[in-house]
């Protein structure tokens, strides 16, 4: 494999965390999202070495070579070693522990890291043809073969979340998310269009169904998925669940146009200064600000749009990056995996995905179709 001068690495997503899950870990999602944040700043170099990162992970990771990705890595350069996941050491316990969830492999995670490695491809070959091998491209195939054995028959369809858990106690996730198959759909279609392979059309038509199950139109607005069973609906109103299929399907701005309305209405924080994470409220979170603004830049709306910037420009760290919240925590409405008595939150810390969020914010670039605009065109 063909790889840049510059050595691939991985970047952390919390570079300021203390000692714990959180140091030195670099999430799989955050990187990928800034892997097509660069490439919309036109920084190609510096996003293709992220994208070798995660080819190299492929190749070498420490147990499984089934086609799938972790969570999350330890942050810094990447060779040709088997990768170390981030960890901690425990005073209690006296030994050196990992996170579950950083080992594991979450559908959605997976299916950004398809979008990263796909948007390099279409850089390599409409701009830069004699570095083209198609490394990304085959790179990409490889996460859609484990992603697609995700697929789930109960209830509307779709995908289910993964696993969870290192190669030792690894658990299948039941679950099933509306913005996994947000992702997964956007991802297979794109994948489809770069391969010309028909299989994964199909593929992309299934999550796209599934997502498509999960509109309320009485409340106006997409349920967050399915419990365990793969049928009882979650019906938390979660923000990247309005925001994303709006992004990322054809023609879905038109036909649930009420989502974004909803968002507006119901997910704005109390003092009008950004958007929640979801119904359990709390203060701005910036990826999910970004995100939002980034839709009303794409659909020409003009509502919420001082709010949104001034949300956003107070979440600018000193050193150019952007706080994940504008408050102390930031509660989602979820519970975590590695504990469910404990609440998932996002907490003031620098972060990698809120920065990424606000570059394509800034570019009006949407990262679901690697370009500058709404997707229009129906799955074929």
């Amino acid at each position: 494999m063909a790889l840049q001068t510059a050595p691939a690495v991985f970047l952390a997503s919390y570079p300021d965390a203390p000692p714990g899950p959180l140091h030195q870990a670099a999430f799989l999602y955050d990187n990928a999202l800034a892997t097509i944040a660069l490439t919309g700043c036109d920084r190609i170099a510096d996003a293709r070495r992220i994208g070798d990162a995660m080819l190299l992970a492929l190749d070498h990771d420490r147990f499984w070579h089934d086609g799938r990705l972790r969570n999350g890595y330890l942050a810094g350069a990447v060779g040709l070693a088997p990768l170390k996941l981030a960890g901690w050491w425990s005073t209690r316990d006296q030994r050196w522990l990992e996170d579950n969830y950083q080992a594991g492999s979450d559908s959605g995670n997976l299916a950004w890291a398809m979008l990263a490695l796909l948007t390099l491809e279409q850089y390599a070959h409409e701009h830069d043809p004699g570095d083209h091998d198609g490394r990304y491209l085959a790179g990409a195939a490889r996460l859609g073969g484990w992603l697609a054995a995700q697929r789930d028959r109960r209830g509307a369809g779709g995908f289910t979340g993964g696993s969870f858990g290192s190669e030792t106690v690894v658990r299948a996730l039941r679950w099933k998310s509306t913005e996994h198959n947000v992702d997964l759909a956007a991802a297979f279609a794109w994948l489809a269009a770069s391969s010309g392979d028909a299989h994964w059309r199909e593929l992309s038509q299934a999550a796209s169904r599934f997502v498509e199950a999960m509109w309320d139109p009485r409340r106006g607005g997409f349920d967050a998925g399915t419990r365990e069973d793969g049928v009882t609906r979650n019906a938390l109103l979660a923000i990247d669940a309005q925001v994303w299929p709006l992004l990322a399907l054809p023609d879905a701005a038109a036909r649930y146009h009420q989502a974004y309305a909803k968002s507006a209405q119901s997910l704005r924080t109390r003092d009008g200064a950004g958007y929640a994470y979801s119904e359990a409220g709390g203060g701005a979170w910036i990826e999910g600000t970004a995100m939002t603004e980034l839709l009303r830049k794409l659909l020409g709306s003009e509502a919420g749009a001082p709010a949104a910037i001034a949300a956003i420009g107070l979440a600018r760290a000193p050193d150019g990056g952007y706080f994940a919240t504008t408050g102390a925590t930031l509660p989602t409405g979820f519970m975590l995996d590695t504990d469910p008595d404990q609440p998932r939150v996002y907490r003031h810390l620098e972060h990698l995905g809120a920065a990424a969020w606000v570059a394509l914010c800034d570019r009006g670039f949407d990262p679901f179709i690697g370009a500058r605009s709404l997707p229009s065109r129906a799955l074929q």
